[in-house]
């Protein structure tokens, strides 16, 4: 079974989509698909191409076994619309100088990865000149995000054109892929034949069994967010609006992104407030800095219909229990399955008393901990569902 991956993020970028689609290629490679990958030249999250991939309109090279084929974009990590929109615009143009390669290929499966979501039509011709395939796999709605994010107006013609796009794929795949319970709804019900839900999950062989001192109390409350320091995670304005050394507890922030400046601003001006920021981590380090903690902060300042933070699989494999301030799919995988707790996106006070209440409560600590470690075993574990997705695909054949 051939499958090819075109996806505008792929390794070494950091970044929740990335890890997953990487250990996807590699598991289903591991059981016996030939897997190839078209994506990007390696941009993100600064913006500029890396000096490994300047200069070069494409290259192949091969990582960790899989064909990996590069081809130039526009980079950038501007919040202004145009500078974006260039450059999702320009892989999925780039992109298309791999057709020679596709049909010489004859690929079973091409997924496309979502969004952007006008690679779903570089994916289209592709799959139609080469015989494949297509499936839509979607981790983020657009162009729904898109409104909600007020970034587009929901009457603009721009939206209802990006509308009939979005339904125009779904409907030409052979199925579409969902990250979240949330998305396969969605997708269900707006033109796709078939949906199956592949969920971020987590390989727990990669974190450490830690035996957690949750009832020793003679240091601080160890508090970690390890991931993109971007808007959307409020972690600046979480700095400025809890005092951690008041409850004696330490704040550890590992990470990049568009925030970075003004948390480290912020701690070189307020040196007394129990935060410490430690730069960016590569994935895997992850499993030590969680394996040094007694609990995640995983905050969102604006629920994303459908989008649901991947830290969420990764705490619960390293059996760390989880501190979530936002709303949607994440807060209710985090309630339903007793594995922390939950306040409201902007709510700092009861963020506060969430933490209060975690560095008093050992035994409850154990017992969110235990649960963590049972879901990433038994529910969100990442080869059993990837194994799973081999299975559907060799069905679809």
């Amino acid at each position: 079974m051939k499958i090819t991956l075109l996806t505008q993020y792929y390794k070494p970028e950091m970044g929740a989509p990335q890890n997953r689609l990487y250990e996807m290629c590699v598991g289903l490679k591991a059981l016996g698909a030939d897997v190839s990958i078209i994506t990007g030249m390696p941009n993100y999250p600064t913006g500029k191409i890396s000096e490994k991939y300047s200069r070069r309109f494409s290259m192949t090279e091969e990582v960790d076994g899989l064909i990996v084929k590069r081809y130039w974009l526009y980079a950038s990590n501007a919040k202004k619309i145009f500078p974006r929109i260039l450059n999702m615009l320009s892989f999925s143009i780039t992109s298309l100088c791999a057709i020679p390669y596709l049909i010489k290929r004859k690929s079973d499966f091409i997924i496309v990865e979502s969004p952007p979501l006008l690679l779903g039509l570089t994916g289209w011709l592709m799959s139609k000149l080469s015989r494949s395939k297509l499936v839509m796999n979607i981790s983020d709605l657009w162009p729904l995000s898109a409104r909600e994010l007020g970034a587009i107006s929901g009457d603009s013609m721009v939206y209802k054109v990006l509308e009939k796009i979005e339904a125009f794929l779904y409907k030409k795949s052979e199925f579409c892929m969902g990250q979240s319970q949330e998305i396969v709804d969605y997708i269900k019900t707006h033109g796709a034949k078939e949906v199956y839900l592949f969920r971020n999950g987590v390989d727990p062989r990669r974190f450490v069994e830690v035996e957690r001192d949750f009832g020793i109390h003679n240091r601080p409350f160890r508090l970690t967010y390890a991931g993109l320091l971007g808007f959307a995670q409020g972690i600046a304005e979480i700095c400025k609006n809890i005092n951690f050394k008041e409850i004696n507890s330490e704040f550890h922030i590992y990470g990049a992104g568009g925030e970075q400046e003004i948390i480290e601003n912020y701690i070189n001006d307020n040196p007394d407030n129990g935060i410490f920021f430690h730069g960016k981590v590569s994935r895997e380090e992850i499993p030590t800095v969680l394996a040094n903690s007694d609990c995640t902060l995983i905050p969102l300042v604006k629920n994303i219909f459908g989008a649901v933070p991947s830290k969420i699989y990764e705490s619960m494999a390293s059996g760390l229990p989880i501190m979530f301030s936002g709303e949607g799919e994440g807060r209710y995988i985090v309630e339903s399955n007793e594995i922390g707790w939950v306040s409201g996106s902007l709510d700092y006070s009861g963020l506060k008393s969430n933490i209060l209440m975690a560095a008093e409560s050992p035994e409850s600590l154990m017992k969110k901990s235990q649960n963590c470690k049972l879901c990433a075993r038994e529910k969100y574990n990442r080869p059993k569902q990837i194994k799973a997705l081999y299975d559907y695909f060799e069905s679809k054949k």
